[in-house]
């Protein structure tokens, strides 16, 4: 179950990054409602994974580490932005922290 509130928490937190983004570009209200909407409800939804595994570090670890996929896809598929090669080594070191950390 721990999971499934952690995607659903780190993509809420990707549309908030999104919002954020085009709000940057753009500042409309309305951008800035959705992405402050966003990231409550992301919050919200960080409540049951933390209860479900009960273990603040590895858990906040797995939901960095979906959040960063999910926020790295957006800026490549969507604003077409890209990574340089040392981002790309510290993307590998954080997949490699989270199966350190959840791998007991």
């Amino acid at each position: 179950m721990v999971w499934f509130w952690l995607i659903i928490s780190a993509s809420l937190n990707a549309f908030g990054e999104y919002f954020s983004k085009l709000w940057a570009d753009s500042p409309f209200a309305m951008t800035a409602i959705l992405a402050i909407g966003s990231y409550t409800l992301g919050s919200i939804a960080w409540l049951p994974a933390l209860k479900a595994k009960n273990i603040l570090g590895v858990t906040g670890v797995m939901w960095l580490i979906l959040g960063l996929i999910a926020t790295i896809a957006l800026s490549a598929i969507v604003f077409k932005e890209r990574l340089t090669i040392q981002q790309w080594v510290g993307v590998a070191l954080g997949f490699l922290s989270v199966f350190l950390l959840s791998n007991h």
